[in-house]
């Protein structure tokens, strides 16, 4: 049974559309996501994911369709719903001059925290975002890596039920993209909705429940990964190098339970089947029992890249 089943959602998003004169931006989308689950909108630049989430937070208004947080529905004008959410844009929202810690306090206290209860929020998050040792320091001397970190850091103050990254590791290091992704995984497990969006198919793959494939203002589809990757057939491909009897091997290895097809030449054979993991082992000892010398073994399976082409025709990064 799903999350979505067992759990009322936090956040409820039917139908939204969106117009900017002749251009729809945001064209029917609709997903719900749960407490403690992450949600991803996976698309290039330009597919809708930002404008989707400018009125998930009530920052404009939509042509049609609804958003409900916490069970209440949101517009440019709702008050209740904006404070269940933290928004993390995609522009850095912190001051230079300040130091991190400032940035935090300042922050809270439009949050509306305060006293003791302010101090102990800040110095929870800056140990959440690995910024514990840097907190006296302005964060104009900040890496930009840093300076998301803390951007994040701002949003989850008043511990929000639903926290909104829009594409929060763009133009950072590969370390502190890792900081910041790992970050992220902690969140869900603290019974927060994550609603993240990215353009990268590996941070969709690494850290989210579900996923929305959204393309030109339209989900062209929502599932976990496994339910997103079995719309493209599924299958694997096993490729088999080296020398010997490639002939015998690829008769042997038709005949296996988990081998849909086997295509060979003079040195490899390249074998389709269902969950190369498991049957690799078996397919390796097939070969070699038959004659065929093994030189490299190589697994490829199916990702959402594969999965976006299959939908949309065309590369996620196109």
């Amino acid at each position: 049974m799903s999350i979505q089943e067992t759990q009322a959602p936090v956040l409820v998003v039917r139908d939204l559309v969106r117009r900017f004169g002749d251009l729809t931006a945001v064209d029917g989308v609709s997903f719900a996501i749960a407490r403690g689950e992450t949600f991803g909108l996976l698309g290039p630049n330009g597919a809708g994911k930002t404008t989707t989430i400018s009125m998930v937070a009530g920052l404009i208004p939509a042509d049609a369709g609804t958003v409900t947080v916490g069970g209440e529905q949101m517009s440019p004008r709702s008050v209740a719903p904006k404070r269940l959410i933290g928004l993390v844009p995609q522009d850095l929202a912190i001051y230079p001059e300040l130091t991190a810690r400032e940035n935090l306090t300042f922050f809270g206290r439009l949050q509306g925290i305060g006293g003791a209860a302010l101090k102990s929020r800040v110095e929870e998050v800056l140990s959440l975002i690995g910024l514990g040792e840097r907190a006296k320091e302005a964060t104009k001397n900040f890496s930009g890596g840093m300076k998301r970190r803390l951007n994040i850091g701002i949003g989850l103050l008043h511990q929000p039920e639903l926290l909104i990254l829009d594409e929060p590791t763009v133009g950072v290091d590969p370390q502190s993209r890792n900081s910041i992704l790992e970050s992220v995984e902690a969140l869900s497990g603290e019974g927060m909705a994550v609603l993240y969006t990215t353009h990268y198919m590996e941070e969709a793959e690494r850290l989210c429940d579900r996923i929305a494939i959204i393309d030109s203002g339209t989900v062209q589809a929502e599932g976990t990964r496994d339910e997103l990757i079995r719309l493209t057939g599924g299958v694997d491909h096993i490729r088999l190098e080296g020398s010997g009897d490639t002939a015998a091997a690829a008769t042997l290895l038709r005949e296996l339970p988990a081998v849909q097809a086997v295509d060979a030449d003079r040195h490899s054979l390249v074998l389709t089947v269902r969950d190369a993991p498991t049957a690799v082992a078996g397919i390796v000892n097939g070969a070699t029992n038959a004659g065929m010398s093994l030189a490299d073994v190589q697994i490829s399976r199916p990702d959402l890249e594969s999965v976006f082409l299959h939908l949309t025709g065309k590369a996620l990064r196109d």
